[in-house]
């Protein structure tokens, strides 16, 4: 399948084609080389990411870890074909020695939150859930507006268990001890 950015037609991008593209290029992801356009977020999406986001980095100040949101750029796959770049909602980093002059992260990430919406369902939980689970991220949560619900998928032997949470619950991050995301305060009304 041929794609298309600017006057460039190719079978296959790279981070090397998307970096070309420059700041005031359209927001995509490249997922083994083939462009996916991303609209802007809704309210919500971003009002959900950032009540996730700033949990998250309340819990870590003074620790090793770093919580980030998007639009941070993740090359997963940077040490070989270098054509998936993708960027989650929210990421955690534990290991600083992947963010790359402030950038990109290297590799996978520790944790990962896609919140989901009608137009990117299938793309965070079929087609990025795959390239996260090869990638290695140890932790990845599809968290769902409408239903008010987190999926949480922990890496476990190679494999994703997924231990589902409702709006009323404390969610664990494992890999993250002793952190819990209040998902009443996430999803509370506006």
């Amino acid at each position: 399948m041929q794609t298309t950015r600017g006057n460039e037609i190719k079978e296959r991008y790279t981070y090397d084609d998307y970096a070309s593209w420059g700041e005031d290029a359209p927001r995509c992801e490249i997922i083994d080389g083939v462009i996916y356009d991303m609209s802007a977020p809704t309210m919500y999406h971003q009002l959900f990411a950032g009540r996730f986001h700033t949990q998250l980095a309340n819990f870590l100040k003074g620790k090793k870890c770093l919580a980030f949101f998007s639009p941070f750029d993740v090359r997963l796959n940077y040490d070989t074909n270098d054509d998936i770049v993708v960027q989650p909602d929210v990421l955690v980093i534990c290991d600083r020695s992947k963010i790359e002059n402030g950038k990109h992260c290297l590799g996978a990430p520790d944790f990962i939150i896609e919140v989901i919406s009608p137009s990117n369902t299938k793309h965070d939980t079929k087609i990025k859930y795959q390239k996260y689970l090869e990638a290695g991220v140890r932790e990845y949560w599809i968290a769902d507006p409408i239903e008010k619900t987190v999926a949480a998928h922990r890496l476990i032997d190679k494999q994703y268990n997924c231990t589902n949470y409702k709006h009323t619950d404390g969610a664990p991050v494992l890999i993250l001890e002793n952190c819990v995301i209040n998902l009443t305060e996430v999803f509370e009304e506006i």
